[in-house]
This record gives structure tokens, C-alpha cells and sequence, in this order.
């Protein structure tokens, strides 16, 4: 099969799985069964194109000629198949995992939870495969809508004005800025599509390339740095598997995949550092990384500190990107795949834990690794890659941040990195505690702050999740291991991306 066929049918299976989906939602196995398949499909066919993207080709598909220079179009290029395999392995993983949540906890417009969840990897691939900014912004402008009623997905007030922050935070900064941005590309380059060394070497001088920054940096809402990241917890209202997919799939994947491949393509890392336009980015992703790390900190309910956790951790990524060296740009690539598997499995076993035992809060946890040791110990897994420490995926990952920021002598970029390991030591750690450590407590009802609906029967005596959501979660926990020992398949694709082999 040429490049250009393995493209299109890349973009056509979740479609027609999305359709296929659809149309059996009056039988529940058929439906599911009809998910995994199209997963399984997917990344049946992403994965056939590694090994041709790993050696070099660029695969191309033009899908719609628009304006003079500029058309839709697909190109297989490292960044992109790195991103293209995450979002579509871990849909797999996601889709056994939702089926146990959503049948465990009895919930409502499972059909329609399905074909979103079809339609927001659909946008994924269309953003990790696009060959040009207007293609990527028009698939990333997709997914903030299909994405949209998954988290208005229980119907209620709060999920309805926590949707709304959602969807008004990033469509605004995207238009408002991201948007702009491309047009000044546009108009300067005269052409949108993505080139090593960037598109914008040698076109505008340091100013200009400064203020264009800044309009990717914050037009890209869903990387969620500070001040525009409030759409992110506002999420949490929606179901466990939904969080996931914001978190660790799709949604804010697809924000810091984009802000790498913006500075990598569009601007050219070389050209940032000649011109030292850039220089402010990591002073506002440091203190994205450490204000959100001192909120997650204080935090008790257990998904609020998970969504704080992940505003702090997509800015490693733009940390990263921003020091501009070239073992930077493959520390950035690195952690969008070793948080992707660690941050999953910590969702994963968020909902879990709300499913079997119908708690929420931290300082409930007490002594419920002795019920629940799976969950738990895949809990303790995805904590360790968060905070760094071997061996999960994320040590990897921030020793080729930290290596960069002593290269480069980014002593702000060292200091952060250090403090928010130790912050994310001090929100993670009492958690596995708590668990293993600590004599439960006395059963009593909680009030449900998960997202989901109450339960009036007695959780005192539960045991594990149901048996797919315990599969899921120690898959990815097994993974973010595994990424740890056997990284060379991702560390190919990210020397690609800095190196421009």
C-alpha cells in the first residue's frame, strides 16, 4: 500500500467506525464490539507506517486545494507518527476501559459517548498527520467541538457551565489568536506548509517573530498555559474515561504536539535561538509548571489534583520545546509520550476507585490499597513517572529536559524542574500512602463530586473495579514500565524531529 493510501485510510477508519458505532447503539456488545475493531484497525495502520516515517520517507496526501499555496493536506512526518500512535494505541486501552466504566456505573448516552470518542481520534490523527497549519487548525478546531458534548455528557448545570468555560476558552483563544497568527504566516511566508527549519527563517525579524509567538503560544489553548488553562479542570465534571481522553489521548496531546510542531516547523528552533524571540516562553511555562503543581498540592478531591497535575506536566513539554537545543526538542517529544501512559493510568484508576468504592476526595483513600492492590499499585506506577523517578516512562523523559537545561545553562529552567519534581512528590506520594499505609476509616456516604451519579448502595465491602477497567489500567501501568526499559522506538522518532533526518 503506498504512503498516500495508508494516510486516507488512516482518516477513513474512525469515521467509519464513528458511523458504524452509530448505527448499532440498540445493542450494546455490537456497539462495543464494533469500537474495539476499529481501534484495534487504527493502530494496525499507524503502526505499518513507523517503519517507513523511522527510515526517512514523508508520505504525502492532498485531501482539498483551498487557497493560492495553501491546501488540505497529510504528511507522515516523526512528530506526527509519534503522536499518531499514542492517540491511537491508547484508544484501545480507552475503549476497554470506558466499556467497564460506563456499564459499571449504569451511565446514561453510552452510543453517543462512543461516537465522540470515535470522532475526537479522528481529529487526533488529522492533527498529528497535518502537512500545514490551516489543515492542523482546522482538525484542532474539530476536536474542541466533538469533544464538546462528552463533557456536557450528565446533562446537569454544572456540566453545562463547565462545558461552556470548555468550549469558550479554547475556541477564543484559537480564533482570537491562533488564527491570527497564521494569517501573519501567512501573508510574511507566503505559504502554511510545515518545513524543517521553520517556514519563518529569514522572513520577519526578532519583534515580529516575538509577537507571533505569543499568538501560537496562547492560541494554542489546549497546551493550557497560564493565563488560559481554566478550561482544563473545569473538564473534571465530565465522566472518568472522558478525563482521560482530555488528559492523556487526545485533547491536550494535541495542544503541546502542536506547540512543538509549531516551533520545530513553523518558526525553526534554530532560527528562535539566533533571534532570541522565544526567550520569554520558558519563564511562563515555569510558572504554569509551578503554580499549577502548588495548586495541585492543596487540593483533596482527587481529579482536581490530577487536572492541576497535568496543567503543570504539558508544560514540561513547552519548557522543553522552548530551550530550543536539540536534546530539548527530544525531551519534549519523550514526555508527550511518557505522560500520555502515565497520566492515563492515573485516571484510569481515579475512576476505578470512584466505581468500586463511590470516593472521591484524597482524604478518603485511607488503607484502600488493601482492597483495591491493582488500582493502587498501577496508581503508585503512573505517580512515580509524574514525579521522574525510574523506573516509569517520565524519568526519562525529564533527564533529557534537565540535561537540556544544564546544557544550555537555563539555571530558571534547572531550578524549576527541580522544585516541581518535589512538589509533585509532595501531591503524589501521600496518596500511595494513604493507601497502603493507612487503617481505613469508617465507611460513610459521600456526596458525588466525581462527575458521575450517587450511589445509595453500601461500598464498604467492594473489592476491584470491574474486571475490564482493572485490565486497562495495569496495561498502561505495565507500559509506562515499559516505556522506562525499551524507549528506543519513540527516541528514534524524537532524534527525527530535532535532527530533521
Amino acid at each position: 500500500m503506498s504512503g498516500s493510501m495508508a494516510l486516507a485510510g488512516i482518516l477513513a477508519t474512525p469515521l467509519v467506525g464513528l458511523i458504524l458505532v452509530s448505527l448499532s447503539g440498540r445493542s450494546p456488545n455490537l456497539r462495543e464490539g464494533v469500537t474495539l475493531t476499529t481501534a484495534l484497525v487504527l493502530f494496525a495502520q499507524v503502526l505499518a507506517l513507523y517503519g517507513d516515517v523511522a527510515a526517512g520517507a514523508r508520505p504525502e496526501l492532498l485531501l482539498l486545494p483551498m487557497l493560492p499555496e495553501v491546501s488540505l493536506q497529510l504528511t507522515a512526518e516523526p512528530l506526527g507518527m509519534l503522536f499518531g500512535l499514542i492517540a491511537s494505541g491508547l484508544w484501545i486501552i480507552s475503549s476497554i476501559y470506558s466499556i467497564g466504566y460506563m456499564r459499571g456505573n449504569k451511565e446514561g448516552n453510552q452510543t453517543r459517548f462512543f461516537v465522540c470518542f470515535a470522532g475526537a481520534i479522528f481529529a487526533a490523527q488529522g492533527i498529528a498527520f497535518a502537512g500545514n497549519m490551516l489543515t492542523l487548525f482546522l482538525f484542532y478546531e474539530a476536536m474542541t467541538l466533538i469533544t464538546y458534548p462528552l463533557v456536557t455528557h450528565h446533562g446537569t448545570d454544572h456540566a453545562k457551565k463547565s462545558a461552556r468555560i470548555y468550549l469558550g476558552v479554547l475556541m477564543g483563544t484559537s480564533i482570537v489568536f491562533l488564527l491570527t497568527g497564521m494569517l501573519a504566516t501567512w501573508v510574511l511566508a507566503g505559504t502554511l506548509d510545515f518545513r524543517q527549519g521553520g517556514i519563518l527563517a529569514g522572513q520577519v525579524g526578532a519583534t515580529g517573530t516575538a509577537v507571533l509567538m505569543a499568538l501560537y503560544m496562547f492560541g494554542i489553548g489546549k497546551a493550557a498555559l497560564m493565563p488560559f488553562h481554566r478550561w482544563l479542570p473545569a473538564a473534571m465534571v465530565a465522566p472518568t474515561p472522558v478525563s482521560a481522553l482530555l488528559h492523556a489521548v487526545a485533547v491536550v496531546k494535541a495542544g503541546v504536539f502542536s506547540i512543538v510542531k509549531v516551533i520545530v516547523y513553523v518558526f525553526g528552533a534554530e532560527n528562535l535561538m539566533n533571534l532570541g524571540s522565544a526567550d520569554w516562553v520558558p519563564l511562563i511555562a515555569g510558572y504554569t509548571i509551578v503554580a499549577a503543581s502548588i495548586v495541585a498540592l492543596r487540593a483533596d478531591n482527587l481529579k482536581r489534583r490530577l487536572a492541576y497535575s497535568t496543567v503543570s506536566q504539558l508544560s514540561y513539554v513547552t519548557l522543553a520545546a522552548t530551550l530550543l537545543a536539540p536534546i530539548s526538542i527530544i525531551g519534549a517529544a519523550m514526555h508527550i509520550a511518557a505522560h500520555a501512559v502515565g497520566k492515563i493510568t492515573l485516571f484510569f484508576a481515579a475512576g476505578s476507585i470512584y466505581t468500586a468504592a463511590h470516593k472521591t476526595e484524597v482524604s478518603q483513600l485511607d488503607g484502600i490499597g488493601r482492597k483495591m492492590p491493582w488500582t493502587m499499585v498501577a496508581f503508585a506506577i503512573g505517580a512515580l513517572s509524574m514525579i521522574g523517578l525510574p523506573p516509569a516512562a517520565g524519568f526519562i523523559s525529564k533527564w533529557y529536559i534537565l540535561s537540556a537545561a544544564m546544557s544550555t545553562e537555563h539555571w530558571i529552567a534547572v531550578g524549576v524542574l527541580v522544585a516541581s519534581t518535589l512538589l509533585n512528590a509532595g501531591y503524589f506520594l501521600p496518596i500511595v500512602w494513604r493507601a497502603f499505609f493507612r487503617e481505613p476509616a469508617p465507611e460513610a456516604h459521600h456526596d458525588d463530586g466525581h462527575g458521575g451519579h450517587g450511589h445509595d448502595d453500601h461500598h464498604g465491602d467492594h473489592g476491584e473495579a470491574p474486571w475490564p477497567m482493572v485490565l486497562a489500567q495495569t496495561v498502561t501501568a505495565s507500559l509506562t514500565v515499559l516505556l522506562f526499559i525499551y524507549h528506543e522506538p519513540v527516541l528514534r522518532l524524537a532524534r527525527a524531529v530535532a535532527g530533521g533526518e
